[in-house]
């Protein structure tokens, strides 16, 4: 079996567009994986469309360490938008593996490795301005069968977080925590805007309240700098989304700088990368939780990973929360009902692309907003579902 085309897809979905892509063998077998990078899908697509696709044609679908390893080696530069490019072609080979061999793609890394996987709700809070809204939209997204939330409660904070916006902050946190009840933990995204001592006296403020994590509280490639604030507070830290080298995990892992490594599958190098990161993370007792903040395809490289690996714990979901045609875009199983995600059962990653679902949403350029603009929350969509409730 070799490989003979690749294909891309560009769909929009409110603040983002999601970039698929589609391998298919002489054999007639396809697979498809997600190459969605914010605000730089086009550039991914090129990549794709021309490196990528010249360095796969002809070849058996089965080598992953030896094409996908010889890519990752001969990027040279790095960086997210290649190793994106590269991810998404990853995760479209095991597709067509697994396919190939009749067997969902988690039983072929490692099999069926925790009894439940839950998910946790981010996305969920698109237009909340004060307290008093989010709190509101928490205890929604509770009663969707939720036990855990992530959320950004910052405006434009960046480096140097004033008084007004520290307090505002901290009343958004403490309101939600009010509102969710007993149980039910929340994941502080910190978005790496904080200087080390601005993290430290925010996250000493809300110390006492049911925190999974705090994510990102400073500049990811800190590591130095995360360890230096990891030894100074007493809540759990997360990070990992915004590296994309191996290497950067090892060093990560190995200063032990995070309580949780969130790698993302669709920018790191792909499944059998993510698998290696969290067996690098397992050996110093170190959880693995994948950023998952994009579209179907990359949820199900992901739900894959975290299925087949010990040390996962909950994973983020955006699914319930993103434009509502986000489910027409693919077609096979849906994973999520009640704050859990199903074991998937059909061969390779269990989904298809709809195409045309996908022309129906045709590419917006520069839809992803700045995180530092007052207004990006608003761009977050598909809250429809919660106000029904």
């Amino acid at each position: 079996m070799k490989i003979k085309k690749l294909e891309t897809f560009l769909a929009n979905a409110g603040q983002r567009n999601y970039l698929f892509v589609r391998i298919t063998t002489d054999t007639g077998i396809v697979g498809i994986g997600e190459a969605t990078l914010e605000w730089q899908e086009r550039a991914v697509e090129v990549l794709i469309n021309e490196w990528v696709a010249s360095r796969i044609i002809g070849k058996d679908p089965f080598d992953i360490e030896a094409v996908i390893g010889g890519m990752i080696r001969d990027q040279y530069q790095g960086g997210s938008t290649v190793m994106t490019a590269i991810s998404s072609a990853e995760i479209a080979l095991w597709d067509i593996i697994g396919k190939a061999t009749g067997q969902p793609v988690y039983r072929l890394i490692g099999g069926k490795a925790k009894p439940v996987l839950k998910a946790y709700a981010n996305g969920w809070y698109g237009g909340c301005q004060t307290a008093g809204e989010f709190a509101a939209r928490a205890a929604q997204v509770i009663a969707l069968g939720y036990e855990a939330l992530k959320f950004d409660p910052f405006a434009t904070a960046w480096k140097q977080l004033d008084a007004e916006e520290e307090d505002r902050a901290v009343a958004i946190v403490e309101a939600i925590a009010a509102a969710i009840g007993p149980g039910v933990k929340m994941m502080i995204e910190i978005h790496g805007r904080l200087g080390v001592s601005d993290a430290m006296r925010f996250i000493d403020r809300i110390a006492h309240l049911p925190i999974a994590w705090c994510e990102e509280p400073v500049a990811p490639e800190s590591v130095e700098l995360l360890r230096e604030l990891k030894d100074r507070i007493r809540v759990p830290i997360s990070s990992g989304e915004r590296l994309y080298a191996i290497a950067d995990f090892a060093r990560l892992i190995a200063l032990r700088a995070a309580d949780v490594v969130q790698m993302d599958v669709a920018h790191c190098g792909g499944i059998a990368v993510a698998k290696k990161i969290a067996a690098m993370a397992a050996a110093q007792d170190i959880a693995i939780s994948p950023h998952c903040s994009v579209g179907p395809v990359a949820l199900a490289a992901a739900l894959h990973v975290a299925w087949s690996t010990p040390n996962m714990l909950m994973l983020e979901s955006f699914a319930e929360f993103d434009v509502d045609w986000r489910s027409d875009l693919v077609s096979g199983w849906n994973p999520l009902e009640r704050g859990r995600f199903a074991l998937p059962e059909r061969p390779g990653l269990g989904i298809e692309l709809n195409e045309a679902a996908i022309a129906a949403h045709p590419y917006r350029p520069l839809a992803f907003p700045s995180l530092w603009d007052a207004t990006w929350k608003d761009e977050f969509t598909g809250t429809a579902r919660l106000a029904g409730l």
